[in-house]
């Protein structure tokens, strides 16, 4: 069963050294982690979702109906410059329904996303290794 996000994260916060946490990374890589990566650390991706701490109600742990792995795709809804044809307040309440949706630990990830907070233990140097040209600037 693959991970959450948030779990191979924690994974990679605990890893003792670079190559551990590349080898987590790798083994783990699927295009919701590798968004998240890029979402938080790449400054080419700017957000239209404002910074903050949203207002929304995080689901209970055992009974989300979705998980990020599914959502991920809806992140493009959020990246300024794309789907100029929606307006923002369609974007921002789709954003507050995915929180809502996923796991309580991965909606945090999301929300450190968007604040541009970048995962803890990860550098440029450990992603560039484990998903080189990832990240754009």
């Amino acid at each position: 069963m693959k991970k959450y996000i948030f779990e191979v994260l924690e994974d990679v916060s605990k890893a003792k050294d670079k190559s551990e946490k590349i080898k987590i990374l790798k083994e783990n890589e699927t295009w919701a982690l590798k968004d998240v990566i890029r979402g938080s650390m790449d400054s080419t991706v700017q957000w239209v979702i404002p910074t903050g701490e949203p207002p929304y109600t995080p689901c209970e742990e055992h009974n989300h109906p979705t998980d990020l792995k599914r959502q991920n795709t809806k992140f493009q809804y959020f990246v300024e410059g794309l789907h100029k044809d929606q307006p923002k307040f369609k974007k921002e309440r789709m954003f507050l329904q995915m929180l809502e949706g996923i796991h309580p630990k991965d909606a945090v990830v999301v929300i450190n996303m968007i604040n541009k907070t970048k995962p803890k233990g990860i550098t440029r140097g450990i992603v560039e290794k484990a998903f080189p040209s990832l990240l754009q600037d």
